[in-house]
């Protein structure tokens, strides 16, 4: 075999239609794309549309929503943001450290729900903040250096309603006599 001799197999490369070129070629003018309007345009592709079947979005049922609206947003805060912070001396270490501090301090744009802080980086100097949440290792990186977190105090237990109870099994009535 040589170089000259090379050749694809049969039917593997399909020759292209060659649209507009005549209306004796048969897909000539319109090329192929009927008449005037949004599908006669390039660059369409009418999303969801399936030819006229019902499309998978309807076929399927609506299912669940989402809590978005009502989730709250917190600010994250990282120790190694916060020794940054002490070190360019916009926050001291001495004072209590809350949300309306770090606003001011420009380490945060805005405290919105509240702020919470995790253990990203490394903290230096014992700090007493005050946040929203905290991580488990960021508590413990702050008390290790003799800091202190101070967190929101936990929401109380709600009490228990009657849809939480479990129905009591009714007695079985008793044996028809005849």
């Amino acid at each position: 075999m040589k170089l000259n001799e090379i050749k694809d197999n049969r039917g593997a490369h399909y020759r292209a239609k060659r649209r507009g070129r005549g209306i004796g070629s048969g897909k000539g003018k319109t090329s192929a794309r009927g008449g005037k309007g949004q599908t006669a345009r390039t660059g369409v592709a009418l999303n969801g549309f399936e030819g006229g079947q019902t499309p998978l979005h309807r076929r399927l049922p609506k299912r669940g929503f989402t809590r978005e609206d009502f989730r709250k947003h917190f600010h994250i805060i990282n120790l190694g943001r916060l020794q940054q912070a002490l070190d360019s001396g916009v926050l001291k270490s001495d004072a209590k450290v809350d949300g309306e501090t770090l606003v001011k301090a420009g380490v945060l744009r805005r405290v919105g729900d509240g702020v919470r802080l995790l253990a990203k980086g490394e903290l230096k100097s014992a700090i007493t903040i005050e946040v929203s949440g905290a991580s488990k290792a960021a508590v413990a990186a702050v008390e290790k250096l003799g800091g202190k977190v101070i967190l929101p105090p936990a929401p109380p237990a709600k009490p228990a309603t009657k849809s939480d109870a479990k129905p009591e099994a009714k007695p079985a009535p008793p044996p028809a006599q005849e």
